[in-house]
């Protein structure tokens, strides 16, 4: 237990480190922006301290760098001086520290009942997805400020004794972040009115105080631009993750995009500080606290990436009765909130309302529609257990490796299993761009391979290349081949396998996981060139045209795909994992005959277009072997004996009993 808590608090330092460490690495022009904006430091004319925002005299809004309230500016004015000088490790590490604190309080306000194991080891994992997280990535990039009204409504709801104390620095979080005001109803309806009292008159005694010292600039805050919408970048970028913003890049604008931002707006403050309510009076104020400040961001005219911290807090909620259901949410909001929305969906024009709004999106869902359980649920402590199953006997005493790695018969949740394939085919994909040695060592890689074939007699690359140009119609069929199915069969078998087959599924999946990690690691060691684009050789690229090999050019996949990651051929690898996987768990005899014709005719259409070697196809062959071997030896047989069923060692294989040496995965047993 203490070796545990020491290995996450050292992880949760290193995250600090590396993140003050790349601060510090940008170059001046790109580190801390926004402060340096604001305090003049790298100014235009080159003298420190003349053009910065909060040294002009006149009105902070004049050239719209400055997007805080008057009275951020009136609080900032005086730490001008200072922020020059300790513009760089003094910030970053101050920054950090406030990000400390927050990680500190969410730990120790974690709605109850839980284990002392989880008290004791939350602060440093909170610490840490805080660290990694876009909003404070952004903000120590910038040099913003949004942490700190986060910091003041969690101290006030959870560490400062007395409602007016509490009261009092919510009201300056507000006087900060307006949208903090939203937090006065919740006090209100959850009894604390004193402390609402105290918010409200603390905003409205500072915002008083500013408009007698700055009246210029609170007239220009607060009508012209209302409330800061207006400010900073335009607010139809993606980089404004509210309502108001979502509607502008819809193509709304004008009066109808204002009344049904209000509309919308109304509704979403109606529905999540009713949620928010319900939530904080069963005893999660935490996650009341979170509700508020998702809602806070939505309705928000700009809510930028640094101000998106609530929607983290929110991953604090227990959603879904079963145990295998219960992560999928602190995932989502993990995933959505480290992640940009390019890897999380794919690059379709279908999804790129749903992409360039996912934080809103969840925001929306995370304030309205996400069914928390309350304390009261029987599910809230005990959610119901996943169903396992026994691995059927190994041959060998030492197989499992892993003997926790136990065979789930239910489905694993489609949401979590949609975003860990997309996810995880991102990260591929730029492992797979970022795997080139360059054109020279690809050709030199190219050469030899063309003489390990030669030597072995396998070199028929050039000759059905070259043959099929005089079969056009199998010229045409091969180029259709090898542009189309590469993903719609492997994806077919999936969803099938899913539907039908959950327990065959997890042996399948794991098994293609494992054989794309090997491919990555071909990639990386051992560029080829494939024999398109070797020059002098004589084979024509049937599938793009004619191409100047120093420079080919695929359109927009150009710059975008490794055109060097041939070995091992993954276009053959995962047609021999479609054929070996319906070949295994398909009824019936013509069922796997044909599965296996997907692999054959993938490997004569890599081949016959050029795009790879045969000793391609080969090592394709190879990591698809070891993907299915490495499952084989981690988790054991593919076969599964139920642990409801009767008899000695009986097992199931679509649905029926069978001896446990034939047994496959069972579809029965799967609910």
């Amino acid at each position: 237990m203490s070796m545990a808590r020491v290995v996450l608090w050292l992880v949760a330092a290193v995250l600090a480190i590396r993140q003050m460490a790349h601060v510090l690495r940008l170059p001046p022009g790109q580190r801390l922006t926004d402060l340096e904006t604001w305090t003049g430091v790298n100014s235009v004319d080159g003298v420190n301290g003349v053009n910065g925002v909060l040294h002009v005299k006149g009105s902070l809004y004049d050239k719209e760098h400055f997007t805080g309230t008057p009275f951020a500016g009136l609080v900032l004015k005086p730490l001008t001086h200072s922020a020059e000088q300790a513009l760089g490790v003094a910030w970053t590490f101050s920054t950090l520290l406030l990000v400390a604190v927050i990680g500190v309080i969410v730990a120790r306000a974690l709605p109850g009942p839980i284990s002392r194991r989880s008290s004791l080891l939350a602060a440093p994992v909170a610490i840490s997805l805080l660290m990694v997280s876009l909003p404070v990535r952004n903000a120590l990039t910038t040099g913003q400020t949004s942490i700190i009204p986060v910091l003041l409504v969690l101290l006030g709801c959870f560490a400062v004794r007395g409602e007016r104390g509490s009261g009092a620095l919510i009201g300056i979080g507000a006087a900060l972040q307006p949208t903090v005001l939203l937090f006065v109803p919740l006090l209100w309806l959850t009894g604390r009115r004193r402390a609402a009292v105290t918010t409200a008159g603390t905003f409205a005694a500072a915002t008083a105080l500013t408009w007698a010292l700055m009246p210029h600039d609170s007239w220009t805050y607060w009508v012209h631009h209302v409330a800061g919408a207006g400010l900073g970048a335009r607010a139809d970028s993606l980089a404004n993750q509210s309502l108001h913003g979502a509607l502008l890049r819809l193509g709304l604008e004008g009066p109808l995009e204002i009344a049904l931002f209000l509309v919308l707006a109304a509704a979403v403050i109606f529905l999540g500080l009713r949620r928010a309510v319900r939530y904080a009076r069963d005893g999660q104020l935490l996650l009341a606290v979170a509700l508020t400040g998702c809602v806070a961001v939505a309705v928000s005219p700009t809510a930028w990436q640094h101000q998106l911290l609530w929607v983290l807090l929110a991953m604090v909620g227990r959603a879904g009765t079963k145990v295998r259901d219960r992560l999928v949410w602190p995932a989502v909001v993990v995933l959505v909130m480290t992640l940009p929305g390019t890897v999380l969906l794919p690059n379709m024009a279908a999804m790129y309302p749903i992409r360039d709004n996912v934080p809103l999106l969840t925001a929306l869902v995370t304030a309205c529609a996400v069914p928390f359980l309350p304390r009261t649920s029987e599910h809230f402590r005990a959610p119901v257990p996943t169903k396992y199953g026994t691995s059927a006997p190994a041959r060998w005493a030492r197989i499992p490796l892993l003997p926790f790695w136990r065979r789930v018969l239910s489905r694993p949740n489609l949401l979590l299993e949609l975003l860990a394939i997309r996810v995880g085919y991102s990260a591929y994909s730029h492992i797979r761009l970022a795997a080139s040695a360059g054109r020279e060592t690809a050709q030199a890689h190219g050469r030899t391979v063309v003489s390990i074939e030669r030597a072995l007699h396998i070199d028929i690359e050039h000759w059905a290349n070259h043959s099929i140009q005089h079969a056009k119609w199998l010229l045409s069929f091969f180029n259709f081949y090898y542009e189309t199915f590469h993903f719609i069969i492997p994806l077919t078998v999936l969803g099938v396998l899913y539907v039908r087959r959950p327990a065959d599924y997890r042996w399948a999946r794991s098994a293609l996981g494992f054989a794309t990690l090997l491919g990555l690691v071909g990639f990386w060691f051992f560029p080829l060139a494939p024999p398109r684009l070797m020059p002098g050789m004589g084979f024509i690229d049937t599938v793009h045209g004619p191409q100047d090999l120093a420079n080919p050019d695929y359109g927009p996949l150009t710059q975008v795909t490794n055109q060097y990651a041939a070995m091992p051929s993954l276009h053959f690898g995962w047609s021999l994992w479609c054929g070996i996987v319906i070949a295994v768990v398909a009824p019936k005899l013509w069922m796997k005959a044909l599965g296996m014709l997907h692999p054959l005719f993938t490997v004569c259409a890599i081949i016959a277009t050029a795009n790879h070697w045969v000793l391609d196809a080969i090592g394709g062959a190879t990591v698809v072997g070891a993907g299915f071997g490495l499952v084989y030896v981690l988790a054991g047989p593919r076969g599964i004996q139920l642990p409801d069923l009767p008899g000695p060692r009986a097992a199931t294989w679509g649905g029926k009993s069978m001896p446990a040496g034939r047994a496959g995965s069972g579809s029965g047993a799967s609910k």
